[in-house]
């Protein structure tokens, strides 16, 4: 569950920006609809759309990504597979 601050569920004093260091990956089948509906509601983008090729196990494995910060401070990493090459 994701949820703006509302004093419930806090384990100390919270400083802005919240969630520092924290970014949390979501794997969706197209990041195109997204980015559309952020564009739509003019919700800038922490980092631009991208393909990353990351090396795992000997192979690479590709991701069509971009971070989106929640009203909290909280990164929001949305990916795309793209497979490995």
């Amino acid at each position: 569950m994701l949820k703006q601050q509302n004093g419930n569920w806090e384990t100390g004093i919270l400083q802005r920006p919240l969630g520092r260091g924290i970014n949390f990956q979501m794997f969706v089948d197209s990041v195109a609809p997204l980015l559309d509906a952020l564009k739509h509601e003019k919700w800038p983008l922490f980092r631009e759309c991208h393909d990353a090729w990351y090396r795992i196990a000997g192979e690479e494995r590709g991701n069509r990504q971009f971070l989106v910060q929640d009203p909290d401070g909280y990164l929001l990493r949305f990916a795309e597979d793209l497979g490995k090459r």
